[in-house]
């Protein structure tokens, strides 16, 4: 769930100016939205779940990027 809540945060970013503000709440908006995930889904702080959300909070934010890119390129 917190892959898929960044792929559109992802997208949005990669076509902002780097270190804008937008570019920067495009990063930290879906944060509030995954801590309310994780505790949703009962998995409150435990350490052992951290590698995962931050992997996959990093990985839609990446993914989200690159199909940007991928758009623009067909769009050409």
């Amino acid at each position: 769930m917190i892959f898929l809540l960044n792929l559109p945060f992802g997208y949005w970013r990669a076509g902002l100016k780097r270190y804008s503000l937008l570019w920067f709440l495009a990063i930290h908006i879906p944060v509030p939205l995954a801590v309310g995930l994780r505790f949703l889904a009962g998995l409150g702080w435990r350490l052992s779940s951290l590698p995962y959300f931050v992997g996959a909070f990093f990985l839609g934010q990446l993914l989200g990027g690159m199909v940007k890119k991928v758009f623009q390129k067909t769009a050409e």
